[in-house]
């Protein structure tokens, strides 16, 4: 099932670039750009063409790049509220209320590239280096089942001594290894730098579940200018990336910029773009979008950067993707404070990571002597038993589903399931499943008093009278010391 946008794209914008090239410079074609970006400031104010633009959407079908941009540059208050009210309501289509959690795992923080918003980069000599043996990625590993995730995404800094992709393959190959107590790590998602068809093959043998890259700025000047050394300098072999990836059969990938390096707006349209093409190209548009902010890291400071954006048009950057790419899972990191999650919770986010240490070997070693090794600092501290809690609160199931990845639903198939919104027959039922089991096995008394009556209220919502009694039968069984369950 593909999105209807697609054809019209090129028929209704009379585009000149090529959604469906692989040469990067054409699928994110810069006077496309540019040219929609003066297209949304003609518009902005037009309602009537708005009021289309919305209505269009709440059909969830998706819209287009100009469409998308032309609702960022608008400024009028009530369109804005109802675009945040319009992101809220497909979101709960898509995805209800459930949040998916995870955990980052750094495994090395040696670079031999030269990027200037990157405290990894290589000239940095303030930063501490270092790379993790595999025992002491088990000691990682054991301390992350201890605190309760399932799902992990894996990061690591471009280096072909350090962290070869050998390197990569035989750390997944430790983290899936490892069983403590009632703990697993069910998916594994990486993170790493761009690399060859061959190589993201074997990344795909060795079972990782997204693969991760983001763009950082989709303008090539101005990328080229905060990469200056390193392999990741070459802007073309960086923007092709997911093609090289779905070519080597990897089907769910995961897309994302990091807002602030250049204008927002330029780089929200090449995001859509990207998202386009993978669409028109492969059939399957981004497993997930992330949406990180430039933060301050070690020797890099936020007000070096003066594209930085506000939370309120963070705000809006997620909800008017969530609108735009309905079907796809927004993340954002522990970058953002517990207010600003808060708010772009309820217009998108379907994906956080909780508990997160960004620094190598942060999670064994939790001392405040620890030496510095992190990418960036963690602006939201809470535990991850505080981040469950604080979304039981706020009406959320905190999910630790992985079912879709290990019963083969990746890439169309989980978009065709998706899309046509019988996902929540499966994801529904799996994320309380997921979320009894934290609850009986890592959880304060408090949050499984919590948690327990968020599942017996949203048990009964379940719509299939076979499903509701399927996971009626699992939770049980959960108290009974049994694991794993999914649909």
């Amino acid at each position: 099932m593909k999105f209807q946008w697609k054809e019209e794209i090129i028929k209704d914008n009379n585009m000149a670039y090529k959604i469906d090239s692989k040469k990067a410079e054409e699928f994110i074609d810069h006077s496309e750009v540019e040219d929609t970006l003066h297209y949304a400031d003609l518009h902005k104010n037009n309602r009537e063409l708005i009021e289309q633009i919305l209505k269009k959407a709440a059909l969830c079908k998706g819209l287009n790049h100009r469409e998308a941009s032309v609702l960022l540059a608008c400024n009028e208050p009530d369109l804005i509220q109802r675009i945040y009210d319009l992101a809220k309501d497909i979101k709960h289509r898509f995805y209800g209320n459930r949040i998916v959690m995870f955990a980052p795992l750094y495994l090395s923080n040696y670079c031999v590239n030269g990027c200037t918003y990157c405290p990894y980069h290589l000239k940095n000599k303030t930063i501490a280096r270092k790379k993790l043996s595999q025992q002491e990625i088990k000691n990682e590993v054991i301390a992350l089942q201890d605190m309760g995730h399932k799902r992990l995404a894996l990061e690591a800094g471009e280096h072909p001594i350090h962290a070869p992709i050998e390197y990569i393959l035989e750390s997944i190959k430790t983290i899936y290894s490892i069983k403590h107590k009632n703990g697993a790590i069910r998916r594994v998602n990486v993170n790493i730098a761009a690399t060859t068809v061959e190589n993201y093959k074997l990344l795909k043998e060795a079972g990782i579940g997204t693969y991760i890259l983001f763009q950082e700025t989709y303008h090539k000047a101005n990328y080229e200018s905060l990469h200056p050394t390193g392999p990741k300098s070459n802007y073309t072999y960086h923007t092709e990336a997911m093609d090289r990836a779905m070519e080597a059969g990897i089907d769910d990938v995961g897309i994302g910029v990091l807002f602030g390096l250049n204008t927002y707006r330029y780089d929200f349209a090449g995001l859509l773009m990207h998202a386009e093409h993978l669409e028109a190209l492969f059939g399957v548009g981004p497993h997930t979008i992330s949406v990180p902010r430039i933060c301050p890291a070690d020797d890099i400071a936020t007000s070096d950067f003066p594209n930085a954006i506000s939370d309120e048009i963070f705000k809006k950057i997620v909800a008017i993707t969530r609108i735009t790419v309905p079907y796809t899972g927004i993340i954002i990191s522990t970058r953002e404070s517990e207010k600003s999650r808060r708010e772009v919770l309820e217009v998108g986010v379907s994906q956080i990571s909780g508990g997160s240490r960004t620094s190598v070997g942060g999670y064994a070693r939790q001392d405040s002597k620890e030496e510095n090794t992190s990418q960036f600092d963690v602006s939201d501290q809470r535990t991850l038993d505080e981040i469950v809690s604080w979304l039981l609160d706020l009406g959320h199931v905190p999910s630790f589903c992985t079912a879709c990845y290990r019963m083969g639903r990746t890439g169309d198939r989980f978009m065709s399931l998706v899309k046509s919104g019988q996902i929540a027959n499966c994801c529904g039922p799996n994320s309380l499943i997921t979320l009894k089991e934290y609850l009986e096995d890592y959880a304060s008394k408090e949050v499984k008093t919590k948690g327990l009556k968020l599942i017996n209220k949203e048990v009964e919502t379940i719509p299939s009278p076979k499903i509701k009694e399927i996971a009626l039968k699992n939770l049980k069984a959960i108290v009974e010391g049994e694991r794993d369950f999914r649909l």
